[in-house]
């Protein structure tokens, strides 16, 4: 059974930061892109950062709107992807996924539950 376990979401004060944590089971990890995408109430869900499979460099992806403010990272050994986000803003405030995609000719694809992060003073 596949599991994408996100934490590390709550309240943050405006330019505070926050880390989100995503450990993933039941999928062979390192050959998985690994994303973070974000949902706002009204909005559609968009992609927030990903870093690719370990076979294709590992490679980082980010939202113009999170660029030099976030930073996405993994580690294979432990099946976990982070997203350390730093000068967080309100409009940042969002529900959080954490998203496995496989792109190697087999195509599958897995979402966590979601964690709420609210920047607000």
């Amino acid at each position: 059974q596949v599991q994408l376990v996100e934490s590390g979401g709550g309240l943050v004060q405006p330019g505070g930061p926050l880390r989100l944590s995503c450990v993933a089971s039941g999928i062979t990890f390192r050959v998985y892109a690994m994303g973070w995408y974000r949902q706002a109430p009204g909005k559609q869900r968009e992609l927030v950062a990903e870093i690719a499979e370990m076979n294709s460099g590992g490679f980082t992806k980010y939202a113009d709107s999170v660029k030099g403010r976030f930073t996405i990272s993994r580690d294979n050994a432990k099946n976990t992807v982070v997203l350390q986000m730093n000068s967080l803003k309100p409009e940042d405030t969002a529900v959080y996924y954490c998203n496995a995609d496989r792109r190697d000719g087999v195509s599958l694809n897995f979402w966590g539950q979601g964690t709420q992060v609210t920047v607000s003073s």
